[in-house]
């Protein structure tokens, strides 16, 4: 673009650069009056590409307690899957429940070791001994105790909603919708974020919900059925003449190849 400029007589250091396309997420979490509720938008992004549509982004950590993550989709995979088992081991261990400041220290320690060169930024959420618990934890180790937080390159958009909206001892209901608005400002105000809204439901009792597809506002089955196609673009059985087939069988073999079994 500066070469261009240059050709056309331009002063460059009057002309604004243009900016660098941002790619992102949209994570939210918040306590409720039973528990806690985690959302995410379903969009990973390779550079200005959408890479996948329905990606998963509320990983497990314990079965109390679960991570969502931004940022690189193969370090929030490998990171919540490094403190899983590591958690899991704890758990084998002392024969109790995995506390989540337990998981939020583990996290912010391995974090912290790698100076923000792994790049995931979390919001923690579980139920434990003490109660409903939201934490985020930034890259670079920094970690924050609230009430609810969002993350991500939507997460303005869906803090807009929280800070117009939240309420403490809300009903699961009322709270499952909320992140539902929260996701929701993201996927139509971030380019980053898209797809669906996935939720998870963590209640004190230690019942959860997981749902994928909690809501779907980008659906295109509905416009895609409402297309009348022509029957004349349908291709039906011998359009295509078939001249000749041929079946030619493998010849037996009584070599033993020696292979060993494939390790799983």
């Amino acid at each position: 673009m500066i070469e261009r400029m240059v050709n056309a007589g331009q002063n460059v250091a009057a002309q604004p650069l243009p900016m660098a396309k941002k790619t992102g997420t949209t994570i939210v979490g918040m306590i409720y009056k039973g528990g806690v509720v985690l959302g995410a938008d379903t969009r990973a992004t390779g550079g200005d590409e959408v890479a996948d549509k329905n990606c998963e982004k509320i990983h497990y950590l314990a079965p109390n307690i679960y991570c969502c993550g931004a940022g690189t989709a193969a370090d929030t995979e490998k990171t919540t899957e490094l403190i899983s088992s590591k958690l899991e081991l704890l758990r084998m261990n002392t024969y109790s429940q995995s506390r989540v400041v337990t998981a939020c220290t583990m996290l912010k320690r391995m974090l912290f070791r790698y100076q923000g060169h792994i790049s995931a930024a979390l919001v923690l959420g579980g139920c434990d001994v003490n109660g409903p618990h939201i934490y985020q934890i930034y890259p670079h180790g920094s970690t924050g105790k609230l009430p609810y937080t969002t993350m991500g390159s939507g997460s303005l958009a869906a803090m807009s909603v929280f800070e117009s909206s939240w309420t403490p001892d809300m009903e699961e209901a009322e709270a499952v919708e909320l992140v539902k608005r929260a996701i929701k400002a993201g996927i139509f105000n971030d380019l980053g974020s898209g797809s669906n809204c996935d939720t998870t439901v963590i209640r004190v009792d230690g019942s959860i919900t997981v749902t994928r597809g909690a809501v779907k506002p980008n659906e295109v089955a509905p416009l895609r059925n409402a297309i009348r196609r022509s029957d004349r673009l349908n291709m039906r059985p011998g359009t295509t003449p078939l001249l000749k087939t041929e079946f030619h069988p493998a010849a037996p073999t009584t070599e033993e190849t020696g292979a060993d079994a494939m390790e799983t």
